[in-house]
């Protein structure tokens, strides 16, 4: 699903250049499930920034579902994003004066979904996350949970190949953050890829795989 060749990430500096990333080499499967972990500064942010195509100013070769993310430019790679790739994040990133069903409505308006699929969508996540007594409310009035399940929900609901999530836990309590988990486990199970980010080593414990980082590089 996912094949890193040599990915490599520098700001420049007077007389040099300051590395984020150097020399990554990855390969993630169909359905596999990888938390990365590493201390901060290691470059965790920035490689899940370069897997969403959120962030182009980097080198090296970067292949997606078959596709040469590298060989595209900032339109394409637009157009395979929101095709391709959900988003998690930890500060769940709804927008404030759209309810909740139209939070998670407008991923769907921007992939030029009927309405009548969008609907349909919408009120099955709403059922299956158990927020359907939520959806007329707007994200002020949710706790932090409440919020983060929203998110979750608007980052499934486009039915992406690849799910990455940057610490989506890190701003719930314990039992909040353990509904989040145990929803990426079941979405995982149904066969979707998964790349969290997180600082919590029982959790990144629940993935396939742990990629840590150091300073960049890929700790071996």
């Amino acid at each position: 699903m996912i094949h890193l060749e040599n990915i490599e990430k520098s700001w420049p500096l007077e007389g040099g250049r300051s590395w984020v990333l150097r020399n990554i080499d990855l390969d993630i499967a169909d359905g596999e499930f990888v938390s990365v972990m590493g201390p901060s500064g290691a470059g965790k942010s920035s490689l899940l920034n370069v897997l969403g195509m959120m962030d182009h100013d980097w080198q090296g070769g970067y292949t997606l579902d078959g596709i040469a993310v590298d060989a595209l430019n900032g339109r394409q790679r637009q157009a395979l994003q929101r095709e391709k790739v959900g988003f998690i994040f930890q500060h769940y990133h709804l927008i404030d004066d759209l309810k909740v069903w139209e939070n998670l409505d407008l991923p769907l308006q921007y992939r030029d979904v009927p309405a009548k699929e969008r609907a349909a969508r919408v009120a099955d996540l709403l059922d299956r996350f158990q927020i359907v007594g939520k959806k007329d409310l707007y994200p002020s009035q949710l706790s932090g949970g409440q919020q983060q399940l929203v998110a979750v929900a608007r980052a499934v609901i486009t039915r992406p190949k690849v799910l990455l999530a940057d610490e989506p836990t890190g701003a719930l309590h314990s039992g909040q953050a353990r509904i989040i988990m145990d929803l990426l486990g079941e979405l995982h199970r149904e066969g979707m890829s998964i790349v969290q980010v997180t600082h919590n080593e029982t959790y990144a414990a629940e993935a396939q795989r742990i990629v840590r980082l150091r300073d960049g590089w890929i700790d071996k």
